[in-house]
């Protein structure tokens, strides 16, 4: 799978837009969860969708 092209500048100053805390990048880049949420904000294209109305349920081993 592809990596993403996120920064990691922009990974430092994003959060979650639900709880304004801290994201974790995929390993497979595509995209960025809420452990405290357990909501993931997919990357479509190299651009994080911040919508909370457009957020995923995060994969259970990714919420630990």
């Amino acid at each position: 799978m592809k990596k993403s092209a996120i920064s990691k500048e922009l990974l430092e100053i994003l959060c979650c837009p639900k709880c304004k805390g801290d994201l974790v990048l995929l390993d497979s880049g595509e995209g960025l969860v809420c452990r405290t949420c357990s909501l993931l904000y997919p990357i479509k294209d190299d651009i994080p969708v911040m919508l909370i109305e457009e957020a995923l349920p995060a994969p259970p081993d990714k919420t630990e």
